[in-house]
């Protein structure tokens, strides 16, 4: 029996109620239905809509009904064409009479709006809480040993050397991006859609703010159409994610560069790594690889949702439900590759010796010379030049940079930038890849990561729960 049968005078076919059933998928909002009932219940008894003795009596059903899904042992009709059917099912048996009184002034289409803002509202959290991890994860693991050096890249050519940990916190930096707009995506979708009925409100005397408050949402919808048509916070939520997985599949790419043969830079522990099912030498940086395939389906995702909304009109339409299966995709392997990516790093051994000689190539000296000239009064792109002849000469000949600055009167009073390390340590400016600025980006951001746990307790959750 559905819930419109007083309406038609046949049951749904059997292809349109495999196509439109949606219980296998948004079970898993069941908790978060049940909060909003609950919410619903106790402002129907504000509204003197429901007695007091109706109220206890759906609040308890609801709590069994939560209980039973708690521990497993909720049983499914062959009615219940989604969790929100099921649930008053259910509570109506428990209840009797009142529990057909559950559904007075909601709609499934504010029911449902409801029941995704909350969920969705718990998922940045926790979403959130795992990137924290990860950045301070990738900062703990810089700043294990400060004087950790590689070269750092542009276009994939040696560039400059650059401090391990400043590279590392570049991702971090990134991520606690990330985590803001997390955190400003959960802002915005924190208005409640309850009270907004089917599409435009209802006669009887409830009070939305009552609701909205009781859920911890900061206010009630403005229109009533908006508020049951809306899906932006999906969107956005999926953005979010999709813009994470890019930084994590940057991540990834890395890993599986700096763990080759050719790089050699660093080793990942047997625990995240696998071997080969033909080849016994292998050790593969699978997890590296499958964090730079999520994103693809990330971005998917996103994408699939757009395409369903872009030509809705309003109000609702049956197309939202098509929302929850790519949200659900992808909080879920966003949260498998924030937790596996976070304990590779947490694995890695740093191969400092074949680092640093990648980064003590003397042509990433070039740049420090052309400075040193600079400081003369040189003008930089005739310093540039100079030292750009003293590089070609040396690829030309064979002859070492070293050897050809010795030999080039404007050139040769800068040997000592040929000195090891002395690259590394000359980068000086603020947010620079040396020992001298590192410091002061590291109070930094340990300032900023304190600042996100505080923004995670005052939204419920903190770092520690999503370790636990």
């Amino acid at each position: 029996m559905t819930l419109w049968h007083g309406r038609f005078e046949s049951s749904m076919a059997s292809s349109l109620w495999q196509l439109s059933e949606s219980y296998p998928f948004d079970r898993a909002l069941y908790h978060h239905d049940i909060v909003g009932s609950r919410a619903h219940v106790l402002g129907l008894v504000e509204a003197d809509l429901l007695s007091a003795d109706e109220g206890r009596t759906l609040v308890a059903a609801l709590d069994e009904v939560e209980s039973e899904f708690d521990r497993g042992v909720f049983v499914r009709a062959g009615s219940d064409e989604d969790i929100h059917m099921a649930i008053e099912r259910r509570v109506t048996e428990l209840a009797g009479p009142t529990g057909a009184k559950l559904h007075t002034a909601r709609s499934r289409n504010d029911q449902v709006a409801t029941t995704v803002r909350l969920f969705v509202r718990d998922a940045l959290v926790d979403v959130a809480q795992r990137v924290l991890a990860l950045a301070e994860t990738l900062f703990a693991v810089g700043e294990s040993d400060p004087e950790r050096y590689l070269p750092g890249y542009t276009h994939l050519q040696r560039a400059q050397p650059v401090l391990l940990a400043h590279h590392l916190g570049a991702h971090a930096w990134a991520l606690t991006r990330d985590i803001d707009r997390l955190l400003e995506t959960r802002r915005r979708l924190n208005v409640s859609p309850l009270g907004a009925g089917a599409v435009a409100g209802t006669s009887l005397p409830i009070d939305p703010g009552t609701t909205a408050a009781l859920m911890g949402f900061d206010r009630a919808f403005a229109n009533s159409m908006d508020a049951v048509s809306d899906r932006d916070f999906v969107a956005e939520t999926l953005f979010d994610i999709a813009l994470l997985g890019v930084h994590l599949s940057r991540m990834g790419e890395e890993l599986v560069l700096w763990t080759s043969a050719e790089f050699g830079f660093a080793t990942l522990g047997d625990a995240y790594t696998t071997g080969s099912s033909m080849l016994p030498q292998k050790k593969n940086s699978d997890v590296a690889e499958l964090a730079r395939a999520k994103t693809g389906r990330f971005i998917g995702n996103l994408t699939s949702l757009l395409v369903v909304l872009k030509g809705l009109p309003l109000a609702y339409n049956r197309d939202l439900q098509e929302d929850k299966e790519p949200l659900f995709d992808s909080l879920r392997n966003i949260g498998l590759v924030l937790d596996a990516l976070r304990g590779t790093y947490e694995s890695m051994t740093f191969n400092d010796v074949v680092a640093a000689r990648a980064a003590d190539d003397p042509y990433l000296a070039a740049i420090d010379i052309a400075e040193r000239l600079v400081e003369t009064g040189m003008p930089f792109r005739e310093a540039h030049e100079l030292v750009g002849a003293a590089v070609g000469t040396s690829i030309r000949t064979g002859h070492s940079f070293q050897d050809v600055v010795a030999e080039t009167p404007a050139l040769a009073s800068f040997l000592a930038v040929f000195d090891s390390r002395e690259t590394l340590r000359s980068r000086r400016s603020r947010g620079a890849s040396g020992p001298v600025a590192w410091p002061n980006q590291a109070e930094t951001w340990h300032r900023v990561a304190a600042d996100l746990h505080r923004r995670l307790r005052e939204v419920g959750g903190d770092i520690a729960e999503a370790s636990a």
